[in-house]
């Protein structure tokens, strides 16, 4: 039988199982498809903990993953444009992509561009989308400065890079380890911690917008800098776009396959670069979390069932 990521109680990562389950079945509209590579993302740390109960529950026992890349099997009925054997890559919205075998609807699905690599395709979806959208709300224009905090992770890596392509000067705000390869994708980094608002203020005469990729303090730290709050967009803390009324636009406002096509060809023409940290086989995905929950991550860790 194949295998899926499970857990059936909420908890730190030693919840998760990886267990033997029946191969999902493709119903009206749906596609089989087996698994290549799919990403993981704090998201589901903080489903898995239970700290979204309010805002996303989960049932038990409950799967998890979205981001998906792999070889269509099986489709059901009502699907039009895909044959058993092509490579597609995508996402479900069923939290079941960490997985061997996964169902989705075709209408989430795209061709994976024969040069995106397995990782890539597999974990784009999610920081991909939920980038284009943090770029998007905060409406940059050619000359304007942003400061994104969370620069080099799996969101931030590449919302500073789309950032850039829209022609904006970007302040990356991460750890020294990543200051060198912010600085060859055109991004001016400063270390956050103590004393971060002045060295921003060294770096820029102003600041235009503001992405928030981690969490607080940094939309207090966007109003502390002037930045008018239809400018600033938070995808990890909630609580500040009813206190202050700046946005939250993510995954959900950008989750369109022409959006996911959209970053694949420009990470096939070289403008983009989807960073992959290190991948893991499925029966380690508590290593994966490990590492991933332990912060200082480039870009994306992923799975390979």
């Amino acid at each position: 039988m194949p295998k899926a990521v499970r857990f059936d109680r909420y908890g730190d990562r030693d919840v998760l199982e990886v267990v033997e389950v029946p191969r999902p079945e493709p119903g009206e509209g749906e596609v089989l498809v087996a698994v290549r590579a799919a990403g993981i993302n704090p998201g589901e740390t903080k489903i898995r903990e239970g700290m979204l109960h309010e805002r996303w529950p989960a049932t038990f026992p409950s799967g998890q993953g979205s981001d998906l890349a792999g070889v269509v099997v099986e489709f059901g009925p009502g699907v039009a444009g895909f044959a058993v054997g092509d490579e597609v890559f995508g996402w479900t919205d069923s939290r079941a992509s960490h997985a061997e075998y996964v169902v989705t609807e075709a209408t989430k699905l795209a061709p994976k561009p024969p040069s995106l690599p397995w990782e890539v395709a597999g974990s784009l979806f999610v920081a991909g989308t939920t980038a284009y959208a943090t770029v998007r709300a905060v409406s940059l224009e050619q000359g304007d400065t942003v400061v994104v905090s969370g620069a080099a992770g799996g969101v931030g890596s590449l919302t500073v890079q789309l950032a850039v392509l829209a022609g904006a000067t970007v302040i990356g705000l991460a750890s020294e380890a990543n200051h060198e390869w912010l600085r060859g994708h055109g991004v001016t980094p400063v270390t956050y911690g103590e004393g971060v608002a002045d060295r921003i203020r060294q770096a820029a005469a102003g600041v235009d917008a503001f992405i928030d990729t981690f969490g607080p303090p940094y939309v207090e730290l966007a109003l502390d800098l002037g930045v008018a709050p239809e400018r600033i967009d938070t995808i990890a803390d909630f609580a500040a776009v009813g206190r202050h009324g700046v946005k939250g636009e993510g995954t959900a406002a950008a989750a369109e396959v022409q959006v996911l096509l959209a970053l694949a060809d420009l990470i096939a023409d070289g403008r983009l670069e989807m960073p992959i940290e290190r991948s893991y086989p499925l029966d380690r995905v508590r290593e994966a979390f490990r590492e991933l929950e332990g912060g200082h991550v480039r870009g994306k860790i992923v799975l390979l069932p």
